[in-house]
């Protein structure tokens, strides 16, 4: 992803949910104007969440999700129909497509409670409104539109325009940290597992919002950081280190000069920066036979040494000195029950809206299992978590 295009997880999520055959596909291509969906008049042709990030005027950058017919069948429609029901818990607003000619049926009703108890804003399209004889008035919640004819998608798309959650709340992710003319140095390692020829998401969002703040963001090696430091002639208003050089970082960083990561960062412009450093704390109590679960948001080619896999684990073995058993999750993938793990560990969330990351840490909640991140764990197994969290302490 080029540092110009906005990233999935900055986008508007929007859901599109319905029977099959109710034209939520046709929906989709009908308010893009664009054939971005596969439409067919087989019933169930998507059958599974189908994640598209394009322009959608007048919202500007957004993400459709276009998923399975709520009423599919069999053991693997029962599995698609979970697969649609999970789109939920990153969706910012949904738009429920019902074929006009059936009506709401009792599966819509269901969908629309969920909707509600999720507090998540939703618009009712009565699809394929041609063929009645007569189009009822578009209501608060309803829209007639004939994804065919193109009837009624210019107020669909204004309807759900006026949906949109408002900003993010002012959140960032280092900017509020600094001033104009401020010297920031990034530690980015470049080995086998670093994207051959670019920069990994945490590393783009930093850089620009460095940018945004006025300052200056000066990028280096961990091998490179101690002459670094030496040729700025300054102290650094900040350091900020990928997580896994955080030991080496630290040593070759003065002590008054404030050290951090990209994960917390992420971790705090994810709004889950306490309970993570809560979390962490369970490393203190994980007994034999405990299971850690290590979840990232994103999916990727598996390295040799791949941190999620391979070095997380062995980090936490080496350092309770307990015999784990550890379960792995990437992408979209998130248990539904969490009650079989003793600690959940979890990347910065880079690639997951704010949505995603709060259903995630309230289902942890609720099954009363701890859950912290990839860069407070590493600072903390390293003895730094309390230097690691310092320059965020207004944030917890």
């Amino acid at each position: 992803m080029g540092l110009n295009a906005t990233p999935s997880a900055e986008r508007v999520h929007i859901g599109i949910f319905g029977k099959r055959n109710a034209g939520k596909s046709s929906l989709i291509n009908a308010m893009t104007g664009q054939e971005l969906a596969i439409v067919s008049d087989i019933a169930g042709t998507t059958t599974d969440p189908v994640t598209k990030a394009m322009e959608l005027l007048p919202l500007g950058p957004v993400v459709m999700i276009d998923t399975p017919g709520l009423d599919d069948t069999g053991e693997l429609g029962a599995q698609r129909v979970r697969k649609a029901m999970q789109v939920m818990n990153r969706c910012d607003l949904a738009v429920v497509a019902i074929d006009a000619l059936e009506g709401q049926t009792d599966a819509h009703t269901d969908l629309l409670t969920r909707l509600t108890a999720k507090n998540i804003p939703h618009v009712i399209a009565m699809n394929k409104c041609d063929l009645l004889d007569t189009v009822p008035p578009d209501t608060e919640q309803v829209r007639y539109v004939s994804a065919t004819t193109g009837a009624g998608i210019y107020d669909l798309k204004e309807k759900i325009a006026h949906l949109v959650p408002s900003g993010n709340n002012g959140r960032r992710i280092v900017a509020d940290l600094l001033q104009p003319n401020d010297f920031v140095v990034l530690v980015v390692p470049i080995d086998s597992a670093a994207p051959k020829g670019r920069l990994i998401l945490p590393q783009q969002q930093t850089i620009r919002d460095i940018l945004e703040a006025g300052a200056c963001s000066i990028v280096c090696r961990e091998t490179e950081l101690a002459s670094t430091l030496e040729k700025l002639g300054q102290p650094p208003r900040m350091v900020i280190t990928d997580s896994q050089a955080f030991a080496s970082v630290s040593k070759d960083t003065p002590q008054d000069v404030p050290l951090t990561s990209f994960s917390i960062l992420m971790a705090r412009y994810k709004g889950r920066l306490e309970s993570a450093v809560h979390g962490v704390r369970t490393l203190e109590t994980l007994q034999d036979g405990d299971t850690v679960l290590i979840s990232e948001g994103c999916t990727h080619h598996r390295q040799c040494d791949d941190i999620g896999t391979v070095k997380l684990p062995r980090w936490i073995k080496e350092y309770t000195g307990k015999n784990l058993n550890f379960a792995f999750t990437s992408g979209g993938e998130f248990p539904d029950d969490l009650t079989p793990y003793q600690l959940i560990v979890h990347c910065g969330g880079c690639m997951l809206n704010e949505r995603e990351m709060k259903y995630r840490i309230a289902r942890a909640q609720d099954d009363g299992v701890p859950m912290t991140n990839y860069g407070i764990l590493i600072s903390y197994i390293n003895g730094i978590l309390e230097r690691a969290i310092e320059p965020l302490a207004d944030s917890l």
